[in-house]
């Protein structure tokens, strides 16, 4: 199988995956490849912090022209997949210069599919893009072209708790591999002071607490595969919620998340709430950063500050000036993580970053870059 990421966080899927009995795990570019059984399938769709979706490879082929493609997939029994009766959608990602367009691939592909129903059977199962009985992913790199079944349908960045994100909210994934990067020891504090929506305090407690991210999902695409074992399933996930349910009642943690905006608070709020998790959880409260006062370190700060894009240069170089300025004087004991696009930006933190990671908050290449918070803490 494999588990799909974003670009920087495949050491941290690898270690997941290992840790879930995963076998045969191999770190690839965007992914994890691994073996295992239809019981780790569930689970790593279930568990799973840093995945995006997990994908079941049924068909690899070589292809030298455009043509190889509707051909190769002819050859393959779709009936074993699809019945005429039912719905499939094709995602691609394709790297080659035999194809300039990823939506050729797909119609392609499509075609090889419905004309071999049509052939057999005179009936065709039809396309839906939005909620497919079927999800397929075409991965093309050059000549090499491999045929998966996706088992996860919608991708598992969307917990389904943010109702109401606001602006630039940084995704479910990408804030629960910054996270897992930090180090963050669950019996220290761990503080969010610019929450917005609360997506990285929320992925915090999800942690923390031991709460599978996936248990708030109903539906994943392998419900609806033939071979798909409904008790085994069900025990997979009874057993998750009762792990889930046993931690809240037994587990601690200090969570702190502010934001000089009262709406954004309320959202946060919110959005725990819809995460299935306590109210204390998380202690949120309305206060601008240089105002905020976190517990007593040592403990853990991840910022997700605004990159400056919608901000004049003063602006947003005094922003991070303030946030520096805060980091000195508030956060003592702490190890502060903060990541930005924004390069010039960060140098006026005037800290010394100890340690730095390449990561993606969607197509922004930004750096996230952790800053030991001692008494006498170096500037630069």
């Amino acid at each position: 199988m494999v588990a799909r990421t974003m670009r920087g966080l495949e050491d941290v899927l690898a270690r997941e995956l290992e840790e879930l009995g995963a076998r045969a795990v191999r770190r690839e570019s965007l992914a994890v490849s691994f073996t295992g059984d239809n019981a780790l399938l569930y689970r790593a769709n279930l568990y799973l912090y840093t995945a995006l979706r997990i994908l079941k490879p049924i068909l690899r082929f070589s292809i030298s022209k455009q043509d190889d493609l509707y051909s190769r997939m002819q050859r393959h029994n779709w009936a074993k997949h699809l019945g005429v009766e039912d719905t499939f959608a094709i995602d691609t990602a394709v790297h080659s210069p035999l194809f300039s367009n990823s939506q050729f691939v797909a119609f392609r592909a499509k075609d090889a599919i419905v004309d071999q129903f049509r052939d057999r059977t005179g009936k065709r199962p039809s396309v839906d893009l939005r909620e497919p009985d079927l999800r397929l992913h075409i991965h093309i790199n050059q000549k090499q072209c491999t045929v998966s079944l996706d088992s996860t349908g919608e991708s598992l960045h969307r917990r389904g708790y943010r109702t109401n994100p606001v602006r630039a909210s940084i995704s479910e994934v990408l804030a629960a591999g910054m996270i897992k990067l930090s180090g963050w020891k669950y019996d220290e504090p761990f503080v969010d002071p610019m929450c917005g929506a609360g997506t990285i305090a929320i992925e915090a407690a999800l942690q923390g607490l031991g709460v599978a991210p996936g248990l708030s999902r109903d539906r994943f695409g392998f419900h609806n595969w033939p071979d798909f074992e409904i008790d085994l399933w069900q025990r997979i996930r009874r057993e998750a919620r009762s792990r889930a349910d046993e931690n809240m009642r037994t587990r601690t943690v200090s969570i702190h998340a502010s934001d000089a905006s009262r709406q954004a608070v309320q959202w946060a709020r919110r959005n725990l709430r819809e995460a299935g998790l306590p109210r204390e959880a998380v202690q949120f409260e309305t206060a601008s950063l240089i105002n905020f006062r976190p517990p007593p370190g040592p403990g853990t700060v991840i910022m997700n500050p605004p990159y400056g894009e919608r901000m004049p240069e003063p602006e947003i170089e005094a922003l991070y000036k303030s946030i520096g300025d805060a980091m000195k004087q508030n956060f003592t004991g702490y190890s502060a993580w903060i990541i930005s696009s924004n390069r010039e930006a960060l140098k006026r933190i005037g800290l010394r970053a100890s340690e730095k990671h390449q990561l993606y908050n969607g197509p922004l290449e930004c750096s996230f870059r952790r800053y030991e918070l001692y008494e006498g803490t170096a500037e630069v």
